[in-house]
């Protein structure tokens, strides 16, 4: 979180790219999430730059930045959307011949991206692939699982192929609620193989890396609903970040989140981007956030005044567990810090 500051600023102060993550952040399944478009919409006046990343490997750059155009993001391209099936095919050009054949698991969103890579595409590991690169697709089934398990049968050490993974989130937000993501898939064939895949996407730095360089951007601010991809991604990269309240990660587990996927900002919904952002202050074993103030008193977590806005009483208790140096499973926290007012999928 953003300690100590001369002055309260809104997170959007100075940055000239706001990359977003989609799910969670932006969207749940087709419909976009409350305050998401018309905050994006406003982050954007005056000349900065919108950007958006996702581990979703299931749709095209197009299909997607056609989506965010039907959602009311009406200046989306293609080129503004940096997915995980193109990290993947940097570290799929580093590992394999030009031209190779590689078993593709997942659909069209990753299949269009090995063909624009100048790959040959196959479903069947008879056909002797040179990798193996796997993503996430509804309709990705057993089938195409034992396929990649007959492929990746041996370890790279002996004389194995590349597995190459889009991503490796557990979860995705749909609109009827969470579902499971390609990390599931993976270690299905994990578990069958005892092999790790290469991951390409969040909370991997490629990913980060090309977008940074796509838009040129000197001041970037990542947006998230994730800790483990979305901030500890951002992080690695040395991005700021923002996680918003509206997607995956709740309240208790940005108490819980450790020193490698904290964000610098913690937002109930994509408006508190324009808010002056409040300071911590410190005061002995007493956080102030606000008007609310948490006080750490031996093994408890206690709130003095929960104040008036629930987000500042999330901050104060993620700031008074950070700066302890403790984990949370060495307080007895109050309830009401576990709360969770905040409109999610």
């Amino acid at each position: 979180m953003a300690f100590g500051r001369d002055r309260e600023r809104p997170p959007l102060d100075g940055v000239d790219v706001v990359l977003s993550d989609l799910d969670g952040v932006v969207y749940a399944g087709s419909g976009a999430l409350p305050h998401a478009v018309e905050s994006l919409l406003r982050a954007s006046v005056g000349g900065r730059r919108l950007g958006y990343i996702t581990n979703n490997a299931s749709r095209t750059d197009a299909a997607v930045a056609a989506h965010l155009r039907e959602l009311g993001l009406a200046e989306t391209r293609p080129g503004d959307v940096v997915t995980s099936p193109q990290a993947a095919m940097r570290l799929l050009r580093e590992r394999v011949p030009a031209g190779a054949t590689v078993l593709v698991v997942g659909g069209e969103g990753l299949v269009v991206e090995v063909e624009k890579a100048g790959f040959g595409v196959t479903r069947s590991a008879d056909d002797a692939p040179s990798a193996v690169v796997q993503g996430f697709a509804p309709e990705v089934g057993w089938t195409d699982l034992a396929e990649a398990a007959y492929a990746l049968k041996l370890p790279e050490e002996q004389g194995g192929i590349p597995w190459i993974a889009t991503n490796t989130d557990w979860t995705i937000p749909q609109s009827r609620g969470i579902a499971p993501g390609n990390g599931t898939l993976v270690s299905a064939v994990h578990t069958a193989v005892g092999r790790l895949a290469t991951v390409a996407g969040k909370p991997e730095t490629p990913i980060f890396e090309e977008a940074v360089a796509r838009f040129g951007s000197r001041h970037p601010l990542f947006l998230g609903d994730r800790l483990d991809t979305d901030i500890a991604g951002a992080q690695a990269a040395g991005i700021p970040s923002a996680l918003v309240l509206t997607g995956i990660d709740r309240p208790k587990h940005v108490l819980a989140a450790p020193p490698t996927s904290r964000p610098t900002y913690i937002l109930g919904d994509l408006r508190e981007l324009f808010e002056p952002y409040p300071r911590t202050r410190v005061e002995g074993d007493v956080v102030r956030v606000g008007a609310a103030r948490v006080r750490i008193d031996g093994a408890d977590l206690r709130i003095d005044d929960p104040g008036d806005r629930p987000i500042d009483l999330v901050r104060a208790g993620a700031a008074a567990v950070w700066n302890s140096g403790r984990a949370i499973f060495g307080f007895h926290v109050a309830e009401q810090l576990y709360a969770d007012p905040f409109d999610r999928p």
